[in-house]
């Protein structure tokens, strides 16, 4: 039996994972604070997050999405602090 097996396509995937707005952000609030320090008092609410950018193989853009999910509920973002936001293109 001779199947051809379809190629997989390549997207791109940029996620954000931030901490959730309820929770004190440590890193956020000394940057806020120094930005007095160096003449950018309006620049106040600083939040740090990170964000990453990984490229997966799949079908179609709503199975690399669904591979994204996973990989962000299971490994990238802790549920429990931080939150997370993505975008899938084709790459």
């Amino acid at each position: 039996m001779n199947t051809i097996k379809e190629k997989n396509m390549k997207f791109k995937a940029e996620i954000d994972v931030m901490p959730l707005d309820a929770l004190l952000d440590p890193q956020g609030k000394a940057v806020s604070q120094s930005m007095k320090n160096i003449g950018l008092s309006e620049i106040e609410g600083v939040r740090i997050g990170k964000h990453i950018r990984l490229f997966v193989e799949a079908d179609n853009q709503a199975a690399a999405e669904e591979k994204v999910t996973l990989a962000c509920q299971k490994m990238l973002a802790n549920q429990i602090m931080e939150s997370f936001h993505f975008t899938v293109t084709e790459a």
